[in-house]
């Protein structure tokens, strides 16, 4: 029986079909307590396996919609799209993206009603349909946004056989797709997603592995140290549960002598906030400078009060303690923060990473930290927002050779992507980094863990009543959040940490880039670094191995596609650059040149810069495919003449050996600018090692050539460049390697 004859029975047997009539459930949830068709609103949270699925994007609100025609057409096309699979047209919908086909959805049928004055699909026609498609233009939207807002009307047509009412009497635009009507280039498998710039990637992962590696102990001992003063102060009160009030201030007060007196002992003031949290502020009665006010809420754990319970055992009213901790204040001064937990020295000024911690920045620098986490696990292991997110306790696991040699690091999670229900669960090989920001997750996560009774490493860490369990979508805010933090405290405004995007606005992160971001990387610069020094190919290395690296994963094709555009890229940059006047070296410079130039004549007389970019693209493609970036040259791989592959032990190789490279040799090889600095680095390393006295000869004469090779090179990219540095001329032009034009 297909949709359409259920939705056809008695209102009440329609109104009591489930929601999702075939989809897998979450362990322990029952069918027949899960939505029905004729429910206000569709909860299908028991339908989604991802951690990481927002509570709103998987629900729907009937009751909300005003026009009851709207609402009743909007159940059967989402009941639809939940349960019927059409091949070569589209899939069921996953339950996780309901809310957003809702809205889509609702987008045309608001469009609908208002253009006929009153909800009905039975007088939709083309020229309509057209208008719509139109409207979606003139809202500025992007064309691949507007094609997904298209599909709804495909959907209507592409459906009719499953809908009862809710259908278009005609096919709209035959023979083409959303993408076509919306003038979107579609192509398949090409990733949309924005890369994120080298120059603000760069400084975001190593201020992460900053927050991991060094600042992350501090982090976690402080709320270690929180913890205990709580869980003190807790016991000191249950300990004076019925004592006298004023024995019990007696008490108090006492306690804040000791606490005092341990200040003293150690050099240290009373504390104060580190920000004027809700506009407070106190003025010092000795300087008068205006400071945040002072931390009563630490002084109250150290000496066993919580003023929230009982506002009249205050220290700061009359008949608390004003006087000794003003004659404290008077006698030690104050400091900011005040807990006891010390901070690491900062890797670049040797002085502390920050002030001493409270109880109002404490919870902010552990998002941070979750935050700088995310960025390590996300850009460094190659891994989906939704793989990364269904990470749980447990998941690290460490192979180890006999000596003990770390061997692998592996992480257990669950893989969703094109595959229904509750997934599968994989493994992935990454690098030590990813392993320690696991490692720190293990132990940040434990507390909100155990008070909500989940194992994930990414839980909601503040504790507050009616806070959901699992970060999800609110780590894109979190991203955004750690990039200004690392602005507003370590960088200022005319030297960020993080600078600004091309548009000179903050660059906005979303999951999406990173995977996109290090797969370009690994493409196109494998021999650049990340933070730390880690290289791209070791990264590589490691998301090749296992699940990473398997076409399940799509993370190997994604490679493939990202070398693709970066070649194109590559090359176009050369053509600029050979516009602008730069000169190549290496014997395949004439061959590369003459296609530059060609192309160029072709152009003419456009200048270079506002050239046909799609023609250019087109016209140097065939030399793009055979570009690979190295480190000492670029390579325009034939395989019939290429060097590296007559040393090479692997027969039928289908790209260049980078690291057998002869780039002052090889016909393939190409010489541009920006490799002058790693040869201008050799010939430095040369020089330093000639002016060794003790020097053998026959090492001093290879030295003087290797020089002298390097000085040629240098010649053919930028002329006049290559001048003997750190006094050698003298030396070089006695071995008459000198070298002239």
């Amino acid at each position: 029986m297909t949709v359409v004859q259920l939705l056809a029975e008695s209102d009440d047997e329609r109104d009591a079909l489930p929601v999702l009539m075939s989809a897998p459930l979450r362990p322990g949830c029952d069918r027949a307590h899960i939505s029905r068709y004729g429910d206000p609103v569709w909860d299908l949270a028991p339908g989604v396996f991802r951690d990481n699925a927002r509570r709103c994007h998987v629900t729907v609100h009937f009751g909300g919609i005003k026009d009851p025609s709207i609402a009743d057409a909007l159940r059967q096309i989402l009941h639809a799209r939940l349960n019927v699979d059409l091949p070569g047209h589209r899939s069921r919908l996953e339950p996780a993206g309901v809310r957003g086909e809702a809205n889509r959805t609702l987008r045309f049928f608001d469009f609908v009603k208002a253009q006929l004055g009153r909800f009905d699909l039975a007088r939709v026609d083309q020229a309509l349909v057209d208008r719509y498609a139109g409207a979606l233009r003139l809202a500025g939207l992007r064309p691949v946004a507007a094609a997904a807002l298209l599909r709804i009307v495909f959907d209507l047509h592409e459906l009719q056989h499953h809908l009862p009412t809710a259908r278009l009497s005609f096919e709209p635009w035959p023979g083409r797709s959303p993408f076509s009507v919306a003038g979107a280039k579609h192509i398949a498998g090409e990733n949309r997603t924005p890369r994120i710039p080298e120059a603000i990637m760069t400084p975001l992962l190593s201020w992460s592995l900053r927050y991991v590696t060094c600042y992350a102990g501090d982090i976690l001992a402080a709320r270690a140290e929180l913890d205990c003063l709580e869980a003190t102060r807790n016991r000191l009160i249950a300990a004076e549960e019925g004592l006298d009030p004023a024995v019990r201030r007696l008490r108090q007060r006492q306690r804040l002598l000791d606490y005092v007196a341990s200040l003293r002992q150690h050099g240290r003031g009373i504390p104060i906030w580190t920000t004027a949290h809700n506009g407070a502020t106190r003025t010092d009665p000795q300087t008068g400078a205006v400071t945040p006010p002072i931390n009563y809420h630490l002084i109250h754990l150290h000496a066993g009060i919580n003023a929230q319970a009982e506002p009249a055992m205050h220290l700061g009213l009359a008949t608390g303690a004003p006087d000794l901790i003003a004659a404290a204040i008077a006698e030690l001064g104050t400091e900011i923060g005040g807990m006891d937990t010390p901070n690491s020295a900062d890797p670049d000024t040797g002085m502390p990473w920050r002030t001493r911690f409270d109880a109002k920045v404490l919870p902010l620098e552990e998002v941070m930290l979750q935050s700088a986490a995310y960025i390590v696990c996300a850009f460094l292991s190659g891994m989906r927002d939704s793989e990364i997110q269904a990470m749980r306790r447990g998941c690290l696991s460490i192979t180890k050779a006999e000596d003990g040699t770390i061997l692998r690091h592996r992480i257990k999670s669950t893989a969703y992507k094109g595959k229904r229900g509750g997934g599968e669960e994989t493994e992935w090989v990454t690098i030590a980094p990813v392993a320690e920001a696991i490692d720190v997750l293990e132990r940040l996560s434990a507390r909100a863990g155990q008070a909500r009774g989940t194992t994930t490493l990414w839980p909601v860490l503040t504790l507050r009543a009616n806070t959901k369990t699992h970060v999800s979508a609110e780590i894109v805010r979190q991203l955004n959040r750690f990039r200004d933090h690392l602005n507003d405290h370590f960088g200022s405004a005319q030297a960020p940490v993080i600078p600004a995007g091309p548009d000179g606005r903050p660059w906005r992160l979303t999951t999406r880039q990173f995977r996109r971001t290090i797969a370009w990387h690994i493409a196109n610069r494998p021999f650049g670094t990340i933070a730390g020094m880690i290289q791209y190919k070791h990264a590589s290395v490691a998301a090749f191995e296992g699940y990473a690296g398997s076409s399940r994963s799509g993370f190997r094709g994604e490679i493939e596609a990202q070398r693709a555009l970066g070649q194109i890229d590559d090359i176009l940059v050369y053509f600029d650059e050979r516009q602008s006047g730069a000169r190549l070296g290496g014997p395949a410079a004439n061959r590369v040149g003459v296609v530059l130039d060609t192309a160029a004549h072709e152009l003419a007389p456009l200048p270079a810069m506002i050239a046909d970019r799609p023609r250019l693209r087109t016209m140097l493609g065939s030399l793009a495919r055979t570009l690979h970036v190295g480190p000492l040259a670029d390579c325009f791989f034939d395989p019939a003449t290429a060097l590296c592959l007559n040393r090479s032990s692997e027969p039928g190789a289908s790209g260049p050996m980078i690291s057998m490279c002869e780039p002052v040799r090889c016909p393939n090889a190409c010489i541009a600018e920006r490799h002058r600095p790693a040869w201008q680095r050799g010939a430095d390393e040369a020089r330093l090692l000639l002016r060794e006295k003790r020097l053998p000869e026959p090492q001093r004469v290879t030295l003087q050539a290797e020089v002298a090779r390097i000085q040629r090179v240098l010649e053919q990219i930028a002329p006049g460049t290559a001048t003997p540095h750190n006094g050698m001329a003298g030396e070089e032009e006695e071995a008459g390697l000198r070298v002239t034009d």
